[in-house]
C-alpha cells in the first residue's frame, strides 16, 4: 500500500498508542493504488498487528491526504501532550493566557 508520509506516521503513532492500551481498532487510511488511482485501506491497528512504513520513489504530484492524516491524529488514544493553550483567553487579546501550572490553587 502506498500512502504520504503524513498519514503513515500517524498511522505509526496510533498503531503504538493503541497496541499500548492493550487494545486493536480498525481504521481507515486512503491510499494510492499500482494503477495511481486514490483508494481505501481498511486496517486493524493495535496488539497483534504490525504496521510497516517504508519509503517509496514517487513521481508526479503528490496526492492530498492530510484530512486523512488530521483523522488518526484526533483518534482519542493518539498521543498528545495534556495541556495546551490554542487560542487567547478572549477576542481581542494580543496573547494567550499564560497559566502556571506550578503554583497550587485552591478550589
Amino acid at each position: 500500500m502506498i500512502t504520504t508520509d503524513d498519514v503513515a506516521a500517524s498511522l505509526v503513532e496510533l498503531t503504538a498508542a493503541v497496541a499500548k492500551e492493550g487494545q486493536a481498532e480498525a481504521v481507515s487510511i486512503p491510499i494510492v493504488t499500482e494503477d495511481k488511482k486514490v483508494a481505501q485501506a481498511e486496517l486493524v491497528i493495535g496488539v497483534g498487528n504490525d504496521v510497516l512504513s517504508a519509503p517509496v520513489e514517487w513521481t508526479g504530484e503528490e496526492p492530498n491526504f492530510s484530512r486523512a492524516s488530521e483523522d488518526l491524529r484526533n483518534h482519542r488514544l493518539y498521543p498528545r501532550s495534556a495541556l495546551r493553550i490554542v487560542e487567547p483567553a478572549f477576542e481581542g487579546a494580543d496573547e494567550p493566557d499564560d497559566w502556571d501550572f506550578d503554583q497550587p490553587t485552591q478550589a
